[in-house]
């Protein structure tokens, strides 16, 4: 249990940890509200940093991941994804992750910018990277994943997102974040090149 304290608006009476696992604790409060009444508040506090990795081929296109999602029991595309460590650099946790889903690493890397996930109820963030001058490899998912794979052109992967078959909310703000600043001309040439070669803009 620990003592009262304040977090913005909201008083802490009391919290303690409700469960706890290698990558998740929840977090039960009993809280005083902003408008004074009482209250509960219960956090999922995160032990990874959530990572992405947009990688774009030199045709435009970008290796997607499949696999079924336990929590929702529905199959789910998606761009590389994963968590990483606090306690390791992002960028190294994005390297692996991509070699551990598609197999490819890759020779060069950008942050493509960075959000907190479900913040209500969370306190996940994460970190979103695009790489490119993609080298093949074998992928080495974990145990616990059963992956497929498939290659598609940027815009393919635009239309899908804005359509909802794609929903995983890290693939469709990557991808989208990468839309917009190739828009704004916020990217590197070699970034841009890509993407509108993805776009069929060239």
């Amino acid at each position: 249990m620990s003592e009262m304290k304040r977090i913005g608006p909201w008083t802490v009476r009391s919290s303690e940890v409700a469960y706890d696992n290698p990558w998740l604790q929840i977090e039960h409060s009993d809280v005083v509200r902003p408008d004074g009444g009482d209250g509960a508040y219960g956090v999922v506090r995160f032990k990874n940093i959530a990572i992405g990795v947009l990688p774009l081929f030199d045709d435009g296109t970008v290796p997607l991941v499949g696999q079924h999602r336990f929590p929702l029991d529905a199959y789910s595309w998606e761009l590389p994804e994963g968590g990483g460590a606090l306690d390791t650099d992002p960028l190294e946790s994005a390297k692996r992750e991509l070699e551990e889903e598609t197999g490819f690493s890759a020779g060069t890397w950008s942050l493509l910018g960075e959000a907190d996930l479900s913040n209500s109820v969370t306190d996940e963030r994460c970190q979103m990277f695009l790489a490119w001058d993609l080298i093949p490899g074998k992928a080495h998912p974990e145990p616990t994943e059963v992956l497929s794979q498939d290659r598609v052109s940027f815009a393919n992967l635009v239309d899908r997102c804005l359509s909802g078959d794609i929903r995983d909310a890290l693939t469709q703000m990557m991808t989208l974040t990468a839309l917009v600043k190739f828009n704004r001309g916020e990217l590197t040439d070699d970034e841009a090149e890509r993407i509108a070669r993805g776009l069929g803009r060239v």
